[in-house]
């Protein structure tokens, strides 16, 4: 695969497929747990829907330090500078052990104090704890694999990481109900099983994408120099993957405001607003996959500078997936209880789910607008923008929502109807101002770089 001359339209669809394919069964692994801890109890559930937004602090992290070091590396290789692209993931892989300390104490120390902001009942709290305790001990093991899995990405190879999270998620359905519920020897651990279950699956993952990695020639040519810190590198990717960690901690924020409204309609209010997040998480995962996509094919071009192949890459990916959430959303509405049911029995439980998920219909075209926009502006290293359009969104947003509702004492559909409203009206704006930029200033961007 040619990144810097074959057709745009066949590479968008080489890179997202197996990308989309990966990120699925990655999806799956939430769609698992949750299904059984729907099995365990409703509390059980809303725990682990409630853990989301404290888990989303690893999967902030995975996806910043995934972009930087893809767009970096790509960069590099765009420019044919193959000893810059050596030494940005050596001291990526330098930087990820520095956020895992990070992150570890964070979700150690302060995940109870989240849960309370959502809610959470004494029960659901505890239960909380048990799963995210486990799952924060284990942190090393998913920021590892995206760093490495981050030069695969750059080269061009997203079908790696898609064939070891097939294999991982089977291992990690077969491990949920024997460690969740006890067999033989093995006793009964409740929540604490299901992130066991995640963690033994993620190392199988890691130890698959380690033996592809060393592989690679850009590995081959590394010294043991590279690994030490070196200001310059280390400057570059703090400043790309930063903003994104950081802002898209903010929807970690989102979803805890989203929670704590949801749950002035109950416990089992969250937990039907919890299953609906995971359908939600599905759905995305062709617009995941393609802005994966197009990080890798803008990257290498804007290294290259070949102006004219970024914006035909950037406006095709957005017409595609465009098209994809319309069908998407027609499935959803219409499939709004059925799916529901699939992660709980209890009445309540589903019909909130159901009332969630026909509203979230109307939102999904706008999302990826906000995903492949910030592809867009990550891959040209221009992480500024991303940074203030995840604020917006996942920062000041929710809280304008959630004053509003409070004002008009809005129920639980009244709040996410208000939720589909503000979302637009970031898209149009954000829309509107990557086409301007795509068409008045990126040429400048490159002659300066």
């Amino acid at each position: 695969m040619d990144i810097l001359n074959d057709d745009v339209k066949s590479l968008i669809k080489k890179l997202a497929i197996p990308a989309s394919i990966g990120t699925l069964f990655q999806t799956l692994y939430n769609i698992a747990d949750t299904f059984f801890a729907g099995k365990i109890s409703p509390e059980a559930l809303a725990a682990l829907t409630k853990s989301f937004p404290i888990y989303f602090i690893i999967i902030a992290s995975s996806i910043g330090i995934t972009v930087a070091g893809t767009s970096l590396i790509g960069n590099s290789i765009g420019e044919k500078n193959e000893k810059d692209a050596s030494i940005y993931f050596s001291q990526l892989i330098f930087f990820s052990f520095l956020i895992i300390l990070l992150i570890s104490f964070i979700g150690l120390n302060y995940a109870d104090d989240i849960f309370l902001i959502m809610g959470s009942t004494e029960k659901v709290t505890n239960l909380g704890l048990e799963y995210t305790n486990i799952i924060f001990l284990g942190s090393f093991i998913f920021i590892i694999v995206v760093s490495l899995n981050s030069l695969l990405h750059a080269e061009g190879d997203t079908k790696t990481y898609r064939n070891a999270l097939i294999f991982s998620f089977i291992l990690n359905l077969l491990l949920n109900p024997i460690l969740i519920f006890g067999f033989y020897f093995i006793p009964p651990l409740g929540i604490r099983g299901i992130a066991i279950a995640t963690l033994i699956a993620q190392f199988v993952v890691l130890i698959i994408i380690i033996s592809k990695v060393l592989k690679s020639s850009l590995v081959k040519k590394i010294v043991i120099n590279y690994f030490l810190p070196k200001l310059f590198y280390l400057k570059n990717i703090f400043f790309q993957s930063m903003p994104i960690i950081i802002s898209i901690c903010g929807y970690s924020i989102a979803s805890a405001i989203v929670f704590k409204y949801a749950g002035f309609s109950g416990e089992y209010a969250a937990a039907g607003y919890g299953a609906g997040t995971r359908i939600e998480q599905v759905v995305l995962l062709p617009i995941l996959g393609i802005n994966t996509a197009i990080i890798t094919i803008i990257a290498q071009n804007f290294g290259a500078k070949n102006i004219l192949r970024i914006k035909e890459t950037y406006i095709k990916a957005i017409n595609y997936a465009f098209i994809i959430m319309i069908i998407s959303s027609l499935i959803i509405y219409f499939g709004a209880e059925i799916i529901t049911k699939f992660f709980s029995n209890d009445s309540q439980v589903i019909e909130f789910g159901k009332v969630y998920l026909q509203i979230s219909a109307f939102v999904l075209p706008a999302y990826p607008i906000f995903f492949l926009s910030n592809g867009f502006f990550m891959a040209l290293k221009k992480s500024e923008n991303a940074l203030i359009a995840n604020v917006c969104r996942n920062g000041i947003f929710p809280f304008v929502v959630f004053y509003i509702a409070i004002y008009y004492k809005s129920d639980f559909s009244e709040f996410f109807w208000l939720w589909v409203i503000f979302n637009w009206i970031f898209s149009i704006i954000y829309l509107a101002y990557t086409y301007f930029y795509l068409n008045y200033k990126l040429d400048k961007i490159s002659a300066i770089n």
